[in-house]
């Protein structure tokens, strides 16, 4: 009898200016650092998609965001070359309180507003791919994964 399947649940949030998306540059986290990606974090226990997102997108940019602010977009299920899974959820913002800005500079290099079709090519590999299945109208995708 095989072990029950669990995996590590991401929140990403997509805060949209026009045809951009608030990225941020990872720093001294030794995941990824010196790569950009959406504010964005794994959720705590007893904390649903939704908390986690709006909780994540205060930590990390300052922003205050109610439920009815996030459009759910995108989820993947990501496996990263060590084979360890991660399913990602990803919401939309269009409206927020506050002004974007790097509230954790610990973790952050700065953050930048980027166009969403031409994303930095230093952008989290998995974190990208996601968005250019968003900006297709995917809500689906798998990645890492042998035929994903």
């Amino acid at each position: 009898m095989s072990e029950r399947y669990r995996s590590i649940v991401d929140v990403y949030v997509l805060l949209r200016r026009d045809d951009k998306i608030l990225l941020m540059e990872r720093a001294n986290t030794g995941y990824a650092d010196g790569q950009f990606c959406p504010p964005s974090g794994h959720l705590e226990q007893e904390e649903s998609v939704i908390d986690g997102a709006i909780r994540e997108a205060y930590e990390e940019v300052g922003v205050s965001l109610r439920r009815e602010d996030l459009h759910f977009v995108h989820v993947v299920h990501h496996r990263n070359p060590k084979g360890q899974a991660r399913i990602g959820f990803f919401f939309e913002a269009t409206g927020w309180e506050g002004e974007p800005s790097n509230r954790e500079p610990e973790k952050c290099a700065g953050i930048l507003w980027a166009d969403a079709d031409k994303l930095p090519p230093n952008t989290v590999d998995y974190t990208a791919a996601a968005v250019a299945q968003i900006q297709d109208g995917h809500e689906f995708s798998i990645h890492g994964w042998a035929h994903g």
